[in-house]
């Protein structure tokens, strides 16, 4: 039986199917958004890539995981996603039931799903995710367990509040984490530093070559992720800090700046958190909502799995 993982990004979704029993392995396909033209059409659009990824073969799908950045209530509506506002109002469950209409799925948060895949490649129970995209999306895990859990919400660590004066967020506030620290906020600094518009490969060569520019760009990225980080490590002390992230894991030099911030943030007596980049790389939310399918819908899972994975929305 094979389980299919889908993480819905800002900018992108990623799908992985793993569990075939024909010899193919793992399959995985990518693609980017198109304009915003309509949550009906983004929906049939990720209908056409997942037939194609399953050659049109659904008998051995045992079951369906989905990573969502969107905020939805418990009955699966989507409330708000700034990145795809024309989700606004998207009844979710009933939409992947249509495209899944003989398959069972359960879908979450995509920065909770992250931390639990990097915890258990970790071998750790408590772990601090932080995904630097689109946004900053992240999850904390808390003795193998997501915090505070689905009942109350998810982590939202990128909308935690740095800096009272910083930039507006896309959530109407002013100085969230991600206003100041997702891969489209730490080019449009480089662009005003630089003078002119800058792409992610233009920043990354400036960064490399050590343009003050692009240095100035992303230690400000990295002191604002630091700051979040021990912040949160005051309040829940994890053995490990894991950055990912797309954005992240295409300037791995950012790992390691905010591991030299987290240092100089430390308290006297207080030993700093380890910082580590995320060993899943820009897959963590895509293998987390794989193994949110196996654990919810698999028949030979860990016993006591359910209740890491434990959600309100399964469909089937």
């Amino acid at each position: 039986m094979s389980y299919l993982g889908i993480d819905i990004g800002g900018t992108k979704v990623a799908l992985r199917l793993q569990g075939r029993g024909d010899g193919a392995g793992v399959l995985e396909d990518t693609f980017r958004w198109p304009a915003d033209n309509g949550a009906a059409a983004d929906m049939d659009l990720i209908a056409e890539r997942v037939r194609a990824l399953l050659r049109n073969d659904t008998a051995s799908l045992r079951g369906v995981g989905l990573a969502v950045p969107a905020v939805c209530d418990t009955a699966g509506t989507v409330l708000t996603w700034p990145g795809r506002p024309s989700w606004a109002g998207l009844d979710l469950t009933a939409a992947v039931g249509r495209v899944f209409p003989d398959t069972p799925s359960v879908f979450a948060d995509d920065g909770d799903l992250a931390a639990l895949a990097e915890a258990r490649e970790a071998g750790g129970a408590n772990l601090l995710y932080l995904g630097v995209g689109t946004g900053v999306g992240g999850g904390l895990v808390v003795e193998g367990r997501s915090w505070p859990g689905p009942a109350r919400g998810s982590c939202e660590v990128g909308h935690v509040l740095i800096d009272r004066d910083g930039p507006r967020c896309d959530c109407g506030r002013r100085g969230c984490l991600q206003a100041v620290a997702s891969g489209p906020a730490t080019l449009r600094r480089a662009a005003q530093l630089r003078g002119r518009e800058t792409d992610f490969p233009a920043l990354v060569e400036a960064f490399t070559a050590r343009e003050p520019w692009a240095r100035a760009a992303v230690d400000e990225t990295a002191a604002a992720l630091a700051r979040a980080a021990v912040g949160i490590c005051e309040l829940a002390h994890p053995d490990i800090v894991c950055v990912g992230g797309g954005f992240a894991a295409g300037l791995p030099a950012l790992v390691d700046s905010v591991a030299e911030r987290v240092r100089e943030l430390a308290r006297p007596g207080v030993p700093p958190v380890e910082v580590r980049p995320a060993a899943l790389g820009g897959r963590s939310s895509l293998r987390g909502a794989v193994l949110l399918a196996e654990e919810t819908f698999g028949t030979t899972h860990r016993a006591g799995a359910s209740a890491v994975v434990e959600h309100p929305w399964p469909r089937g």
